[in-house]
């Protein structure tokens, strides 16, 4: 797509030169500092920066042009007759091109949203229509968001990727107020919509759990005319969207009488797990690495798209068994001493966070099970309550030793304190390094140490200075 047709999409103002409106841009972006040459820069307004004040280190980049919304002072007097594409609305801009793009490509989109598992589920989901020959593409690590989403639709005309040859969109599909999911969705109208679960998390901009799931009901009220709903049986709060509109549903589940569950499920702690996917089409045993009861129901989501799609049951299974979890999203680590670290550390909410304790406490064949919990963020009033829940619930599983990082965690250490668990197994630290720092002094051969908070705390640090103080590079 040349700039001359993107100018055309978005509206941009006055005639580009001949030269500048045949350039193809290599990408997009809308960080200078991630930028590659050739890319097309949108200058976005964001809450915190303005992109306009980096429109010069863009173009010293060698970026193709960038659009932007008002005059930069100076910018002339640094670099004569610059590229620019002038818009009203640089981000309604960004929107409106994705949009164009994902109309005019017409394959179909699969969006994922639920207060977990959404990145995990849109991995494995990609992994599985690819397993069946398609070529997928999917959004680009978390970028699920207002900002994020638009440039994971427009790698349909990124680097060299002819549109055409694309056989499915897989995008993941975050919110934090109402509203939020309708506007990503017609961005990128859905074919098929995935809500895995509801739980609290983001409470500070909801009155309540159930507020949230009117939210996350978005994705059902906008899928297109014709698609299919994907929907968690086994909460129900999810459970209920099915009848919100005349829709096809597939559903998935453990506990209840999905389209699609799980049975003869053995969970093998760090190993992973063992089951039987049934499906309307038939049974497969699957053995998958990812651990936790958490991960076979992001598992099973994604077989049901896949399912939907006809990808062969041994297909998926086998895209199942050479899975890995994303980023910080339980990677398990080993340390020479003899300790293994689970990074969990990329978010957490109580629900997803008891899960993990779950997982911890059924893992056999270790010495103590310490749980590394940072502050979780967002939960608004009941956030104390609901961090000392969360301590209770470490304290009943068994965990042995527990370290809160920052803030409300000191209620986790509480809660657990409450629960008769010895306050000499208990620490509160206030930043991710101290704890690093307690961990590197008293861990044994043998300990498993779960690390898990919310983004805004940044405990991949405890890891990185675990790695530091051992000595390790990696």
């Amino acid at each position: 797509m040349k700039l001359g047709d993107i100018a055309q999409k978005v509206g941009a103002q006055g005639q580009l030169g001949k030269a500048l409106a045949q350039i193809e841009p290599r990408g997009f972006s809308i960080d200078s500092r991630a930028m590659q040459p050739g890319e097309l820069f949108f200058a976005i307004r964001g809450p915190s920066h303005d992109g306009h004040e980096f429109v010069a280190d863009a173009l010293a980049k060698g970026t193709c042009a960038a659009v932007v919304s008002h005059d930069i002072s100076n910018l002339k007097s640094q670099i004569s007759n610059p590229p620019l594409l002038r818009v009203e609305d640089t981000l309604v801009a960004l929107q409106t091109l994705a949009h164009a793009v994902r109309e005019e490509w017409g394959g179909p989109v699969i969006g994922i949203t639920g207060s977990a598992g959404k990145t995990a589920t849109k991995e494995l989901t990609a992994r599985m229509l690819s397993a069946g020959g398609a070529k997928v593409i999917k959004s680009i690590g978390n970028f699920n968001n207002a900002y994020g989403l638009p440039l994971s639709v427009l790698q349909l005309v990124s680097g060299g990727t002819q549109p055409e040859e694309v056989d499915y969109l897989v995008l993941e599909m975050g919110m934090s107020a109402p509203g939020e999911i309708t506007q990503l969705c017609s961005v990128a109208p859905t074919d098929v919509g995935v809500v895995t679960l509801v739980a609290p998390a983001h409470l500070e901009f909801f009155p309540s759990i159930d507020a949230i799931a009117e939210a996350k009901a978005e994705m059902v009220d906008n899928i297109k005319e014709g698609g299919v709903a994907v929907l968690n049986l086994d909460d129900p709060r999810v459970a209920r969207m099915r009848f919100r509109r005349l829709i096809e549903v597939r559903t998935f589940g453990i506990e209840e009488s999905a389209d699609v569950t799980a049975v003869d499920i053995e969970l093998r702690g760090l190993r992973g797990s063992r089951f039987t996917l049934q499906t309307p089409r038939g049974t497969v045993p699957v053995e998958s690495p990812l651990m936790g009861r958490h991960n076979i129901y992001n598992a099973l989501a994604a077989a049901t798209v896949a399912d939907y799609y006809g990808v062969p049951l041994e297909r998926i299974a086998e895209a199942l068994s050479q899975a890995a979890p994303p980023s910080k999203r339980g990677e398990i680590i080993r340390f020479p001493r003899g300790f293994t670290v689970i990074n969990d550390a990329y978010n957490s909410n109580p629900r997803a966070l008891k899960e993990m304790v779950a997982t911890l406490s059924a893992t056999n064949s270790v010495k103590r099970r310490i749980v590394v919990a940072g502050e979780m963020l967002e939960l608004g009033e009941r956030g104390p309550e609901l961090h000392r829940e969360c301590g209770r619930e470490m304290a009943r599983r068994g965990v042995d030793i527990i370290v809160g990082v920052r803030g409300l965690a000191q209620e986790i250490v509480e809660g657990a304190r409450q629960a008769a668990m010895p306050e000499k197994a208990t620490y509160f630290c206030e930043t991710p390094e101290a704890a690093a720092r307690w961990l590197f002094d008293n861990l044994q051969d043998g300990d498993l140490v779960l690390v898990k908070g919310s983004r805004g705390v940044q405990l991949e640090r405890v890891i990185g200075e675990l790695r530091r103080l051992s000595g390790e590079t990696g």
